[in-house]
C-alpha cells in the first residue's frame, strides 16, 4: 500500500504516512491516488480545491472552519516545518472542544486528514514552510470563521515560546463559547 493510515486521539483525524522510495538521487513517493486513500481510510471523499501557502516562522494561521460548506481537507508540508491543529466542533460529538496536533514537515511528508466539522490551523517552527492542502468544498469567504488560537476552554498546546504572527481575521477569532458550531 503507498501509505498507512493512523488515526489519532479523535479517531477521524488521521495521519497518513506516504511509502517513500529513496536512494543518492532524492526521493519519490504518490501524495495522492484516490483509490488508495479510500483504502486505507475507508472513506469516499471527493477534492475539489487545492491550496498552497508559503507563511515565515511564527506565523500561526487559524484556527479555520466555514460554519455552511464545511470543509474536510487533506494537509502535507513539502519545504519546512509546523505543528498542525484539528479542533472538533461537532456539538454532537464526544470529543467536542477537544483538539489533537501533529508536526508536519518536508522530512516526515506526512499528511493529516481534518475532516468537515473541525476548526484547522497551524503554526510555523522552520524559517519558513510552504503549505498544500486539497479540500471537499469550496471556499466561501461569508461563511468562513475563526476559532482563537489561544482559547482557555480549548487548551491548543502549541510548541512555541514566542507571540505568533496573526492575520487580522485571527486575531478576531471568537472563543468556542461564542463561537458558531455544528450540531
Amino acid at each position: 500500500m503507498p501509505f498507512i493510515s493512523t488515526p489519532t486521539a479523535i479517531p477521524e483525524v488521521l495521519i497518513l504516512e506516504p511509502k517513500v522510495f529513496g536512494d543518492a538521487r532524492g526521493f519519490f513517493f504518490e501524495s495522492f491516488n484516490e483509490l488508495d486513500f479510500q483504502k486505507a481510510t475507508g472513506l469516499n471523499i471527493h477534492f475539489v480545491q487545492d491550496n498552497h501557502s508559503k507563511s515565515a516562522r511564527g506565523v500561526l494561521r487559524g484556527l479555520h472552519y466555514q460554519i455552511q460548506h464545511p470543509q474536510g481537507k487533506l494537509v502535507r508540508v513539502v519545504q519546512g516545518e509546523v505543528f498542525d491543529v484539528a479542533v472538533d466542533l461537532r456539538k454532537s460529538s464526544p470529543t467536542f472542544g477537544k483538539w489533537v496536533g501533529v508536526l508536519l514537515s518536508e522530512k516526515n511528508h506526512r499528511q493529516l486528514w481534518v475532516p468537515p466539522g473541525f476548526a484547522h490551523g497551524f503554526v510555523v517552527l522552520s524559517e519558513s514552510a510552504e503549505f498544500l492542502y486539497k479540500t471537499t468544498d469550496y471556499w466561501f469567504a461569508e461563511h468562513e470563521r475563526s476559532l482563537i488560537w489561544n482559547d482557555p476552554e480549548v487548551a491548543v498546546e502549541w510548541p512555541i515560546d514566542f507571540e505568533p504572527q496573526l492575520a487580522t481575521k485571527d486575531q478576531n477569532g471568537v472563543f468556542l463559547k461564542n463561537a458558531d458550531i455544528y450540531d
